[in-house]
C-alpha cells in the first residue's frame, strides 16, 4: 500500500517546490520507494509500502502513454482474477501486473463506474489528460484515507492531511461544525458528514464515492454495491454454510497476497478466530505459519468484571490455536502502555481527536510488534459483528413477542435459555423490556454531555444529528429489521475505523485487511433469511454452524462467556493519575477550549474521579468522558484558536525543509 499525493491548477503550472514539501511531509512513514510524476499543471506522487509480490519496484505514478492517463494509487485488488477476464488480459501478462496498472485499465473500459467493478480496499487518482480532468475513488467502506483540498483554481489530495497543510493556500483553521458533531455525538461515530474534517481548508472523500475534479469544478458522486434487494434460498440449511464457507475461504486467501509473513489478531471469540481458522488452512499449503497477536490483561491487574465477562481470553484464545494448528502465538500484555501516555502518539497518527482510546494502546502495540516480526499483512474480523457474525437473539426475541409470533417464539425460547444459562422467567423479563421499553423501570446512565451547550446551540448540532437517528445516548430506533439497511445507508458508520486502520498501518508499514469487511462477503450474508442467523436457540448462527470443524466447540458453541479487552485500562492508569487530575484542571481554566466543552460535565466528573480510581471505575461513563475531554484538549491546543491559520503562516511552513529534499 501508499500514502498517495498530487496537485492539479487550472491554469497554472505547478510550482515544482509545492509538491517536493508534500512528499517530504511523507518522510515520517517508512517507504520502500518514493516516486513522483509531473506534467506542466500536474503533480502525482506516492510513498509506496510494498506488500504484494506485484507491488515490488512497481512504477506509481505510472504514465500510460497511449491512454494518456497517469494514476497514483493506494489500493490493493481482490478480484483480479474476475477482472483480468472482463477486460481480457493475456494469460502471460496477469501475474506480475501492479493493482494500479489494473486499475487504469478497468477506468479504460468502465470510466467514472469502474469503483462498482472493484473488490478490495482501495484509494486512487487519475489524471485523464484527453478529457482534462482528475478521478478518483474510495472504496465502499473507507479501508483506505484520502483527503483533498480545493477552490476554482486549484486541486491538491493526500492520504493524510499533514502535507497538504505544506501549500500555502491550505489553512490550519478549525472547522467548528466537525468538532459540535464529534462532541455532541456520544458514541464512537466522529461525525455524521464525513465530507467535511476538523480542518475547515481540508476535505475528504467519503467511503463509496467517486470525485472528478474538472474545470476547477469538485463533483462527489456516491455509488452503491450494497443493497437487500438479492435474496438467497436453498432448500437446506447445509447449503447456506456450504455456500458461506466458499465465498469467505475465498475472502481470506485474497487477503494473503504477500511476499512478508502474515498476522492476524486474535481473542478469544468468534469473528478473529473464524478469520484464522479459514487462514491457517491455506498458508499450511504455502508452508507459512499464521503469527497471531492477543492482548491479554497488565500482569498486576485484578479482575473486578462479572463471572460472565472475560478480560483476560486466554483460555479460549488457547483453543483456538491447538485446534486449528499452523499458528505462531503471541501474547501481549504491554504492562508499561496505558491509554494516557499514549494520547500524542496517537493525535500524531490520527490528526484528529478520537474516541476509542480503551483500545488504543494495544491496537499500537500489536502493530508495533507485527512490524518488528516484518508482517505485511494483519488480518483482523473487525467487522464481524455486523456481517458474518450478526444474529442479536435478544431483539429477534423481543421482535417475535412484540409481533405475538407466539409459536416461533416458544420454539427458540426453551433452548436458547438453555444456551445461554438463564432461568426462563428470567429471560422472558429482559425479552419483554426489549420488545416493549416503557416495562423498563431501571434508570438509565447515559454519557454525560460533553459538547458546551451554547455551542451546540450555536451550531444546531442536535437537531443535525437527530435526522440521522442519533440522540444524546447514541443510535435511536434502531431495530433487528432495519439496523443493516441504516448501517449501508450511512457512510459515517463506516469511515472512523476505516481511518484509523488506514493511517495505522501507514505508520508502521503493516496493512491491516478484513476479510468481513469483504464486499462478497457482505453481499453474500444481506441475501439470506434471518433465520440462517438466529436459530435454534442460537445466536450468530451462520457463523457458529459454518465453523463447524474449524474452530473448536468451546469457542463456536460459546454463549455464556463474554471477552472484554482493555477492561484494565483505568488500572494501567493508576501511577498517573495526579498528572491526569492535574490536567482536567488545567483544561477548565482554559477559555479557549472551554467555548466548545461542558465545563459542568467535566466538573462533575472530575469530583468522582478525585478518589483513588478502582478498576470497577472503567465503565463509568464520567471517566471517559474526561479522558475524551483531554483528547480534545490536546488536540485543540495545536490550532490558534482566537484567529486560525492564516496564508502567510503556512507559506513560511512551505519555505521550511525544501533545502535538502
Amino acid at each position: 500500500m501508499s500514502a498517495i499525493a498530487g496537485i492539479y491548477h487550472v491554469k497554472d503550472t505547478v510550482p515544482q517546490q509545492f509538491g517536493r514539501q508534500m512528499m517530504l511531509a511523507l518522510r515520517k512513514f517508512p517507504a520502500d520507494d518514493i516516486q513522483i510524476w509531473s506534467k506542466k499543471n500536474v503533480f502525482l506522487g506516492c510513498h509506496a509500502q510494498w506488500i504484494t509480490p506485484e507491488s515490488i519496484h512497481e512504477q506509481l505514478p505510472f504514465y500510460d502513454e497511449t491512454r494518456q492517463l497517469a494514476i497514483t494509487s493506494d489500493a490493493i485488488i481482490d478480484n483480479r482474477d474476475d477482472l483480468f477476464d472482463r477486460l481480457g488480459v493475456h494469460m502471460g501478462e496477469r501475474k506480475g501486473m501492479p493493482d494500479s496498472q489494473l486499475i487504469l485499465l478497468a477506468y479504460t473500459k468502465w470510466g467514472g463506474e469502474v469503483p462498482k467493478y472493484l473488490v478490495g480496499d482501495f484509494a486512487f487518482m487519475i489524471w485523464d489528460e484527453k478529457n482534462q480532468k482528475i478521478f478518483g475513488a474510495r472504496d465502499f467502506s473507507g479501508s483506505r484515507s484520502l483527503y483533498y483540498f480545493s477552490d476554482d483554481q486549484r486541486f491538491a489530495f493526500c492520504t493524510v492531511m499533514e502535507p497538504l497543510l505544506k501549500l500555502p493556500y491550505v489553512n490550519r483553521q478549525l472547522n467548528e461544525e466537525w468538532l459540535a458533531e464529534y462532541l455532541a455525538i456520544s458514541t464512537f461515530i466522529d461525525a455524521i458528514d464525513v465530507s467535511r474534517t476538523i480542518i475547515k481548508d481540508i476535505q475528504q472523500i467519503p467511503p463509496s464515492h467517486t470525485i472528478t475534479v474538472a474545470d476547477g469544478r469538485v463533483k462527489l458522486s456516491k455509488y452503491q454495491v450494497l443493497s437487500f434487494n438479492d435474496k438467497i434460498r436453498f432448500k437446506k440449511d447445509d447449503e447456506y454454510v456450504e455456500g458461506f464457507r466458499d465465498i469467505f475461504q475465498k475472502a481470506v486467501d485474497s487477503r494473503l497476497r504477500t511476499f512478508k509473513s502474515v498476522g492476524s489478531q486474535l481473542s478469544g471469540g468468534l469473528d478473529s478466530g473464524s478469520v484464522v481458522s479459514f487462514a491457517a488452512k491455506t498458508l499450511r499449503k504455502q508452508n507459512k505459519k499464521l503469527h497471531t497477536y492477543s492482548s491479554i490483561p497488565a500482569a498486576d491487574f485484578n479482575d473486578y468484571t462479572p463471572g460472565n465477562y472475560l478480560p483476560d481470553e486466554r483460555p479460549y484464545i488457547h483453543a483456538s490455536v491447538d485446534y486449528v494448528g499452523n499458528i505462531e502465538d503471541h501474547y501481549l500484555s504491554l504492562d508499561s502502555k496505558n491509554p494516557y501516555h499514549d494520547i500524542d502518539d496517537w493525535l500524531d497518527i490520527m490528526e484528529t481527536p478520537y474516541k476509542f482510546f480503551e483500545n488504543s494502546f494495544w491496537m499500537k502495540g500489536i502493530f508495533e510488534q507485527a512490524a518488528k516480526d516484518n508482517v505485511g499483512v494483519l488480518l483482523s474480523g473487525a467487522r464481524g459483528n455486523f456481517t458474518i457474525s450478526w444474529g442479536p437473539a435478544m431483539q429477534y426475541y423481543g421482535h417475535l413477542l412484540k409481533k405475538m409470533k407466539w409459536v416461533r417464539f416458544a420454539r427458540e425460547f426453551t433452548p436458547y435459555s438453555r444456551n445461554i444459562g438463564v432461568g426462563r422467567k428470567k429471560l422472558l423479563s429482559l425479552i419483554s423490556k426489549q420488545a416493549f421499553p416503557f416495562l423498563n423501570k431501571e434508570e438509565d446512565n447515559p454519557f454525560p454531555m460533553l459538547v458546551n451547550p451554547d455551542f451546540a446551540n450555536k451550531m444546531n448540532v442536535f437537531e443535525k444529528i437527530q435526522k440521522y437517528g442519533i440522540g444524546a445516548d447514541g443510535l435511536t430506533e434502531l431495530t433487528i429489521l432495519n439496523q443493516r439497511t441504516y448501517l449501508i445507508d450511512n457512510e459515517f458508520i463506516w469511515n472512523s475505523n476505516g481511518v484509523a486502520f488506514s493511517k495505522l498501518s501507514l505508520q508502521y508499514g503493516v496493512l491491516m485487511r478484513d476479510p468481513t469487511n469483504d464486499v462478497r462477503v457482505i453481499k453474500y450474508c444481506m441475501s439470506l433469511p434471518l433465520d440462517q442467523f438466529i436459530n435454534n436457540g442460537m445466536d450468530r448462527a451462520l457463523i457458529r454452524n459454518a465453523t463447524k470443524g474449524y474452530l473448536p466447540d468451546k469457542v463456536r458453541l460459546n454463549q455464556t462467556k463474554y471477552g472484554v479487552q482493555a477492561a484494565d485500562w483505568l488500572h494501567r492508569m493508576i501511577s498517573c493519575w495526579p498528572d491526569f487530575i492535574n490536567e482536567v484542571k488545567e483544561l477548565l481554566n482554559d477559555k479557549n477550549i472551554t467555548q466548545y466543552l461542558n465545563t459542568d460535565s467535566i466538573r462533575n466528573a472530575l469530583s468522582a474521579a478525585m478518589e483513588e480510581p478502582k478498576g470497577a471505575f472503567a465503565f463509568k461513563p464520567e471517566l471517559r468522558l474526561l479522558m475524551r475531554s483531554i483528547i480534545v484538549y490536546r488536540f485543540l491546543k495545536t490550532f490558534d484558536l482566537k484567529g486560525g491559520d492564516t496564508n502567510e503562516k503556512a507559506l513560511e511552513r512551505t519555505k521550511i525543509g525544501i533545502i535538502g529534499y
